[in-house]
């Protein structure tokens, strides 16, 4: 069973500006000659952590990775001004353009997924392999799902923790709630809101709990950008039209492909990976009999190893 590879450093790291605002911290590791990947981080505001470097073999790989717009080191944090999926895939073509890249992998979970397929729809021609974790395709059913009513009929006991920022008349649009609060001006009250926004994320995540993945969406400064920057992009149903990525996905063909699913994933339930493979046939597409949403359960981690090294011999 294929393990993460061992912790390695950065060889470099840097600011790069994308406009008048932003600033995305970049960082490379593994072999500079090697076959470039990019890692997107999920949240969408969740920020990258270290042991995602060691999903790739750093002897063959030219590992990148950034934290996107307003999320983890880059500046300024959890701002929502200039910061919709548009803009990030043109902060990723910004970033294959400094580096001088031809074409690049990508490698994206949850709202990583949907950022690869949004990029990959919008350049397939830069792009030279795909692998897509915990798919999230941002549409109101799978929002509905998670902040509404679906996962609160798995978890109710969470869920009560997730009711509770929220008074009573404003729960039938909960997402609506969580947003004014996360956007307003009592400070209290937004970081109160983050909190119990993320702590909900992070309880659902897993198929078991998790302490280390509990500990970092509650830290403060991760658990307001998750917060803030999820409900920004879930209010405006992910800045994408109704079935966008389904409906593009034809122009995947051709490109090596991995779709990878927790089969008791309860943040990103299976039907859209399911339903993207059907629109996308040529993938590989695995089923993790074991696991729920995170990158981090032992199953997902060796379906996600096995892919990068597969993808190598393709590529």
């Amino acid at each position: 069973m294929p393990y993460l590879y061992p912790q390695i450093h950065e060889y470099t790291h840097y600011f790069l500006d994308v406009d008048d605002t932003h600033k995305l911290y970049v960082e490379e590791c593994g072999n500079p000659e090697g076959v470039p990947i990019v890692f997107l981080h999920g949240g969408p505001g969740a920020g990258c952590e270290a042991y995602h470097r060691c999903f790739f073999d750093p002897e063959a790989y030219r590992i990148i990775l950034f934290d996107q717009r307003g999320c983890g080191r880059s500046t300024p944090h959890s701002e929502l001004n200039n910061n919709t999926t548009q803009h990030l895939v043109g902060d990723l073509e910004k970033i294959r353009q400094h580096l001088g890249l031809q074409q690049w992998a990508l490698f994206g979970g949850s709202w990583g997924s949907t950022l690869a397929l949004a990029y990959a729809e919008t350049y397939p021609e830069y792009v030279s392999g795909l692998i897509v974790r915990g798919i999230f395709l941002c549409t109101p059913k799978e929002l509905e799902w998670l902040y509404q009513d679906g996962a609160s009929r798995v978890y109710p006991d969470y869920w009560d923790d997730f009711l509770e920022p929220i008074p009573e008349d404003e729960r039938d649009d909960l997402l609506k709630a969580y947003y004014q609060l996360l956007t307003g001006e009592d400070e209290i009250a937004k970081m109160r809101s983050a909190k119990a926004w993320s702590t909900w994320e992070g309880r659902t995540a897993t198929l078991l709990p998790n302490e280390d993945l509990m500990a970092h969406f509650t830290d403060p400064h991760t658990a307001l950008s998750v917060a803030r920057i999820e409900t920004h992009y879930f209010i405006n149903e992910g800045f994408l039209e109704e079935g966008q990525l389904l409906k593009n996905a034809d122009k995947l063909r051709g490109i090596p492909g991995y779709i990878i699913q927790g089969r008791y994933d309860m943040i990103c339930p299976m039907e859209q990976a399911y339903r993207l493979h059907q629109a996308w046939p040529e993938a590989n597409f695995a089923v993790v009999a074991n696991a729920g949403h995170a990158a981090s359960e032992e199953g997902i981690i060796s379906a996600l190893v096995s892919a990068t090294n597969s993808l190598l011999k393709q590529l």
